[in-house]
């Protein structure tokens, strides 16, 4: 404020304006004309031109439920990998039946995939170090995490377009917000 009023006051005028007035406003710093239309060589119009529209983001998880996915509108019952744009049935039931032979189908992949996301149902789940040790030799990164976190992670990773595939068991039925009654018919 005050550098404001040393400037105005420095110019010899007064200013009477609601306007704020920038803090470094002088009149040296100002130009002596304005660019307009009917200067041809130095003004020129921007003008911008869409030759192709961007590709959408590949496949989205839009939702989970414990007998399977929404991935763009299909419905995928039961686990399931994806691998875009692919959405295939994973012959998985839990996670002990995560094996290397399971996971073949994430490291044959050509261009290989950076990082495999890995949803292991309704909580997180630790896999066979074998598993492990052939991603680190296959150069793929790992992120295991429970469903609902898993499919979070794959949608962000996709839209940054991250060469990325998830292997998705879909988690259990939760009774937990159930009402429970007890043998006399009373809610707990």
């Amino acid at each position: 404020m005050a550098a404001r009023f040393l400037l105005q006051r420095s110019t010899q005028r007064l200013l009477l304006s609601s306007r704020s007035v920038p803090a470094f406003s002088s009149p040296f710093l100002c130009r002596a004309h304005s660019l307009g239309p009917s200067d041809d060589e130095t003004y020129q119009r921007t003008t911008v031109s869409i030759m192709k529209r961007e590709a959408n983001n590949g496949i989205m998880i839009h939702s989970y439920s414990p007998m399977g996915f929404n991935i763009d509108g299909n419905r995928v019952f039961g686990p399931c990998a994806l691998i875009p744009p692919a959405i295939l049935q994973w012959s998985v039931g839990s996670s002990e039946d995560i094996t290397e032979e399971s996971i073949s189908l994430f490291h044959m992949l050509e261009p290989p995939i950076e990082i495999l996301v890995l949803g292991t149902g309704s909580r997180v789940e630790r896999l066979n170090p074998s598993v492990l040790a052939l991603l680190k030799r296959k150069r793929i990164a790992l992120e295991v995490q429970d469903t609902p976190n898993a499919c979070a992670t794959f949608n962000f990773l996709n839209s940054e377009r991250r060469l990325v595939a998830a292997g998705l068991i879909p988690p259990s039925y939760s009774r937990a917000l159930e009402v429970k009654q007890d043998e006399s018919g009373d809610s707990k």
